[in-house]
């Protein structure tokens, strides 16, 4: 059994076994009470991506401005985005577009490093994780890594690299990790402490309920 809070929304999710009753499941949910409302608690709450708000690109904190402008631009601490159209939707485009980029560099220089080539390489707004390494070698990565600090972000990108190498979390691995991207820890502390906070971001329209 596995009982997490997802870090958008805090929503309880409790997985169980075929073999298990869900009276087990219930008693072991209501056996970590103490557990669950400490985590939900220090979940931080929803953030809208509203003109005023000030939401981190690349690690820095930067202002959001809705401008009748042609394209996003990003000068001097602000995110000038135009104003036609749903604001949140063009900075969600405008992040996957930012990520993408960094991302793919990031990822040909330690598979060049590594020597192997992933097959593919995609973007999602993943929960659960910020990326992913399939067995035939696809890498799967979250898109709000935009959000974070570049050495985050080269992280992620050197511990799904380093997969291709070692598809489990074995000492190799790690040591694969650290070949890639020696000193990688304070980056990856960084995403255990802050990553809920990037999570929270909210991308729907000004006219979207939240919670939607």
């Amino acid at each position: 059994m596995t009982l997490r809070v997802a870090r958008a929304g805090g929503a309880v999710v409790l997985t169980l076994p075929m073999r298990a009753t869900l009276q087990a499941g219930r008693e072991f949910a209501a056996s970590k009470a103490d557990w669950l409302r400490r985590t939900v608690s220090a979940m931080p709450e929803p953030k809208l991506v509203v003109e005023g708000a000030r939401l981190p690109i690349a690690g820095q904190e930067v202002l959001l401005r809705a401008m009748p402008l042609k394209s996003v631009r990003l000068e001097d601490g602000v995110l000038y985005v135009p104003s036609r159209g749903a604001v949140a939707v063009t900075v969600q485009a405008w992040l996957k577009h930012r990520a993408h980029i960094a991302l793919r560099e990031a990822v040909d220089r330690f598979a060049t490093r590594l020597g192997r080539q992933p097959s593919a390489l995609s973007l999602r707004d993943t929960r659960s994780r910020w990326g992913s390494c399939t067995h035939d070698g696809r890498l799967m990565f979250s898109w709000r890594l935009a959000m974070a600090p570049p050495k985050v972000l080269e992280y992620v990108a050197a511990h799904e690299v380093a997969h291709l190498a070692h598809m489990d979390h074995s000492e190799r691995f790690w040591a694969q990790v650290e070949v890639l991207m020696p000193g990688h820890a304070p980056y990856r502390n960084w995403l255990r402490t802050h990553g809920a906070d990037l999570q929270a971001w909210r991308f729907k329209s000004a006219s979207a309920p939240v919670g939607s």
